[in-house]
């Protein structure tokens, strides 16, 4: 289940979401150019777990959100952002937004952390801060519809259909499947790579309180028809 749009109209430019996703994009360009000194700039600027437990490098917490560790990696994550994003931002403003979004990131890494604190693996990526993003609008939208990309069950799974869902399901089941997968790969963890699981489960939690807390404007009516 693929989320390709929400049909929930922003109300202004959300200029704080644009910047994020180019910046996002940028250092991904920049980490291609490194060749084989991109281990060492990951090794670098990834939140490497127990350096955190013991106070070190603690500018990684916020570093690390803007690296990617491939293709699908940084177009799934932004690709989530952009849908999800401008809304929130809407709702909150530039400032609270960015402030929101870097707390998420922090939160997100921090929850990873604790589940792994003596991992020496380094943790990279969006993920945690718009898990946060994911959060807050499941509060703040639930019943907004997103154009979703399912299996259709006629052809088994081998053609794929778009339908609109609540967003309450849509992220709802997301949530869902991050905590299954976190809980079975608890057996591996700080062993392997792979996804960081409870920094998307702990960002998503972030964001579900800490909308609460950040006093949102009162957004728009979403409307349950279309104009033609």
């Amino acid at each position: 289940m693929l989320p390709i749009k929400d049909e929930n109209p922003s109300y202004r430019r959300p200029w704080v979401n644009y910047t994020l996703v180019a910046l996002n994009i940028l250092v991904f360009f920049y980490e291609l150019s490194l060749g084989r000194y991109l281990q060492f700039f990951v090794f670098k600027f990834g939140v490497i777990p127990v350096e955190i437990i013991h106070g070190r490098r603690l500018f990684t917490l916020f570093t690390s959100m803007f690296l990617h560790g491939g293709w699908m990696h940084i177009i799934g994550n932004m690709l989530y952002l952009w849908i999800f994003g401008d809304n929130v931002e809407d709702s909150l403003g530039h400032f609270r937004y960015l402030v929101f979004y870097l707390m998420g990131g922090v939160f997100a890494a921090l929850a990873q952390v604790v589940v792994n604190p003596y991992s020496k693996i380094p943790l990279i990526g969006a993920s945690g801060a718009i898990s946060g993003v994911l959060g807050a609008y499941f509060v703040l939208y639930p019943r907004a519809r997103v154009l979703t990309l399912v299996p259709d069950p006629f052809t088994l799974g081998l053609f794929y259909r778009l339908i609109p869902i609540p967003a309450f399901f849509v992220l709802g089941f997301w949530f869902v499947i991050q905590f299954f997968y976190g809980l079975l790969s608890l057996p591996f963890a700080g062993r392997t790579g792979g996804v960081a699981f409870f920094a998307h489960v702990g960002g998503f939690v972030f964001g579900l309180i800490a909308i609460k807390f950040f006093k949102p404007k009162k957004y728009h009516r979403y409307w349950y028809w279309r104009e033609f």
